[in-house]
């Protein structure tokens, strides 16, 4: 889903007059409260994570977050960024989920929708992931590995619109057939009358993309419409099997692959410190969301060593592009003809590990592009 980070950046007198500053401000708008606060939740804890190992000053200059909370409402979001700019001065915005990006049109910092990062804005940068990257990456593993009929099961939104159409081609060019698309509202969904739909067209394998934060109910209804005893194969990208809601699923969820951009068990010294420390922060698993958060403050913080301090957008901007780090999620870089990130995709299957449901990674597509991107 979810999915964030993009960083936009204040243009013009604005961020020229935050540089003249001994602050560097940093605005941040999250869903804190409402249907999506554990996004945005987590995105703040990636954030404080980053923040908390690296420090408040960074090229001699005070990192001054600044955190509005939008209720999960895109109108708030477009008039809380806009008092960022206008009333407080920021030279940097963080922004959560796509309607809320694409109602402020110059800033994300969670969402995985490609057009959010429009051609038009050139201070725009993603830290997150797309849909695309992943959707395309599980349908060639699916076709690969016995799938033939699929149903597409998604939250009707720009993001799961563009995860059905990338899963769709490559799914469809591969050899398999999609038996049925059925779109399911965003707000307040009950999944139970579309999974029965979806399993009377009698699939093989059922491709679902719903927000991180609905995957904990959507599995629920998942076996309760007894579609994991059908010998339905569950597969999508990795929000369905989201860290911060794997916990509570239950054991139907046993067996589902995904592929995703993250695993609370990857298998490195960066992953195991970074989630040590969230965990001690925050008493629950980081996810793949809150690592917008975390490597959206590491661009920032890495852009403004390379400016010495300078928050005009086009130094920031030319600092960013092609920058490369070690994420906790692995090897990440911007890529900078797009100002997209580029990053490994990882196969995942949900096993128990130590009495606890985990995604397990099992095979790595490395360096992965945003497919739509590509096309252009």
């Amino acid at each position: 889903m979810l999915r964030i980070v993009a960083i936009a950046l204040a243009a013009g007198t604005l961020a020229a007059s935050a540089a003249s500053a001994e602050d560097v401000k940093v605005g941040v708008v999250l869903p804190l409260t409402g249907g999506l606060a554990p996004v945005g939740k987590q995105v703040q804890a990636g954030i404080k994570a980053y923040m908390e190992k690296n420090g408040a000053t960074v090229a001699g200059k005070k990192i001054d977050l600044i955190v509005k909370d939008d209720g999960s409402v895109a109108d708030n979001s477009k008039r809380l960024a806009q008092e960022l700019i206008v009333n407080d001065k920021v030279a940097i915005i963080g922004s959560a989920l796509t309607p809320s990006a694409m109602a402020i049109a110059k800033v994300v910092m969670v969402s995985g929708t490609s057009g959010v990062i429009n051609p038009n804005n050139p201070y725009m940068v993603r830290t997150s992931f797309t849909l695309g990257q992943q959707s395309g990456i599980i349908a060639e593993w699916a076709a690969k590995n016995g799938s033939k009929k699929v149903v597409i099961v998604q939250s009707d939104w720009a993001p799961g619109a563009e995860a059905t159409a990338v899963f769709t081609e490559a799914f469809t060019k591969a050899g398999g057939q999609i038996v049925e698309t059925i779109k399911v509202p965003l707000a307040n969904p009950d999944f139970a009358p579309f999974l029965q739909r979806a399993r009377d067209a009698n699939p093989d394998t059922l491709f679902v993309f719903v927000p991180a934060g609905q995957a904990g109910t959507f599995a629920k209804q998942f076996a309760e419409r007894g579609l994991d005893k059908a010998g339905i194969k569950l597969i999508g990208p990795g929000d369905i099997v989201d860290d911060n809601d794997l916990p509570g699923m239950g054991d139907a969820m046993l067996g589902v692959v995904t592929a995703g951009i993250y695993s609370v068990l990857h298998n490195s010294p960066t992953n195991k410190e970074y989630v040590a420390a969230f965990k001690k922060a925050n008493g629950y698993r980081p996810n793949f969301i809150s690592l917008g958060g975390y490597d959206g403050m590491h661009l920032i913080y890495e852009a403004l060593k390379k400016t010495q301090g300078k928050t005009d957008g086009e130094a920031l901007i030319t600092a960013m592009k092609g920058m490369k780090w070690e994420s906790p999620r692995g090897p990440i870089s911007i890529d900078p003809e797009t100002r997209e990130i580029i990053q490994n995709v990882y196969i995942g299957k949900i096993q128990k590990v130590d009495g606890e449901l985990y995604n397990v990674e099992f095979a790595t597509f490395d360096a992965v592009k945003d497919p739509l991107k590509m096309k252009k």
